[in-house]
């Protein structure tokens, strides 16, 4: 194969990869394509759910011939595995055919694979080249890539404000400033990332379903930050069809241990069905940094953020924000809440820069995406 063939075959791995986005976290999103050593794609696939089979065995079971694997190649988006999981490896699998060469867009930084999947088929005879269309293949992960580095989800803060700065009118009504096509980008957006979270004000203002409407796609979890645990349960997030998928952080434990106890629950018809994550009390509000690791803990490796005022300037100040979304609206109010405040930012040597950026229009708004 030639440069040229290595990369089309590549392309084409990424783009079967992008199927299992929103379905397959915790893990990676990978995808596999063999090439028959005539140039004939013989098989292909996708890690399409988590836990499921993984993308080179839905390829491989797509060979009809096992003869045609003979001096095949195998395109795959990220290094085989090379451990037991809930599957078996894929480095071994592939080891095991007739194959003559697999290339591998990137390697698995994981501490369980980490080169092995690569040293694994070396050792076994057969050629594998690495790095082809390696930017692509971090660009498609990148929420993954950043969960396995630093312990914590990559975190993207949606904010949806008028032409001078406002998200709420001053009698805190909201509906509806961003454009109908905006919203459905948001709608989009929930369903790729493996939760979406709000503070408790807007949880008890605007009382959000947090759900995938809009759209047709999977439904996130849903965090809220309730540090005194004092929510009422009748609001959406704790009593629609997707309760179970809440999860509460709060610094609150006697209280919120109380509701979790499995004896008071057989004795309440109106318990709290989601989950509870306990975080340290700093300065009267709970710890965002612990509640952000221990999301991380219970396998969110994506976060979308639909805070209001308080939490996303809370976020930003801590450093806890990868990536922000800003709605601007050609629309003014003079007055309201103000989308950000309190960084804490005194001088023009200490503002806040972004790393990278670019503008797009959806509907009548200006959507910034801004890496931080």
């Amino acid at each position: 194969m030639t440069a040229k063939q290595d990369k089309i075959w590549m392309q084409r791995a990424l783009s079967l990869a992008e199927k299992g986005r929103g379905y397959v976290s915790p893990n990676p999103m990978v995808g596999c394509v063999i090439v028959s050593e005539e140039g004939d794609v013989i098989g292909e696939g996708y890690h399409e759910r988590y836990g499921k089979a993984h993308a080179e065995v839905n390829a491989m079971n797509q060979v009809d011939d096992a003869d045609n694997l003979k001096n095949a190649t195998v395109y795959v988006t990220l290094e085989p595995c090379s451990h037991h999981g809930k599957t078996p490896p894929c480095a071994q699998m592939l080891a095991d055919k007739p194959i003559k060469r697999v290339v591998v867009a990137m390697k698995d930084p994981s501490e369980k694979v980490n080169g092995r999947g690569l040293e694994l088929l070396r050792n076994e005879g057969i050629d594998v080249d690495t790095g082809i269309l390696q930017k692509e293949a971090k660009e498609l992960n990148e929420c993954w890539l950043h969960y396995i580095e630093f312990n914590r989800p990559f975190i993207t803060l949606k904010i949806a404000q008028t032409a001078d700065g406002y998200i709420a009118a001053p009698n805190g009504d909201s509906k509806w400033i961003s454009s109908k096509e905006s919203r459905e980008k948001v709608h989009i957006w929930r369903s790729q990332n493996d939760a979406v979270m709000v503070g408790r004000n807007t949880a008890l203002h605007d009382n959000p379903s947090l759900t995938v409407r809009l759209v047709e796609g999977r439904q996130p979890k849903r965090v809220v930050i309730d540090g005194p645990f004092e929510l009422p349960r009748n609001l959406n997030l704790f009593s629609d069809q997707f309760e179970e998928k809440t999860i509460v952080i709060t610094h609150n434990r006697k209280k919120s241990k109380d509701e979790a106890d499995p004896m008071l629950k057989m004795l309440q018809s109106n318990y709290f069905r989601g989950e509870i994550i306990h975080v340290e009390k700093v300065n009267g509000h709970s710890r965002l940094k612990e509640g952000m690791r221990k999301l991380a803990d219970h396998g969110i490796t994506s976060l979308l953020v639909e805070g209001g005022q308080q939490l996303s300037s809370a976020l930003l100040k801590r450093g806890l924000v990868d990536r922000l979304q800003l709605f601007i609206a050609p629309k003014l109010l003079g007055g309201g809440t103000k989308s950000i405040v309190n960084l804490d930012i005194n001088r023009m040597e200490d503002i806040v820069p972004f790393r990278d950026h670019n503008w797009q229009q959806t509907g009548q708004d200006i959507l910034l995406t801004a890496n931080l």
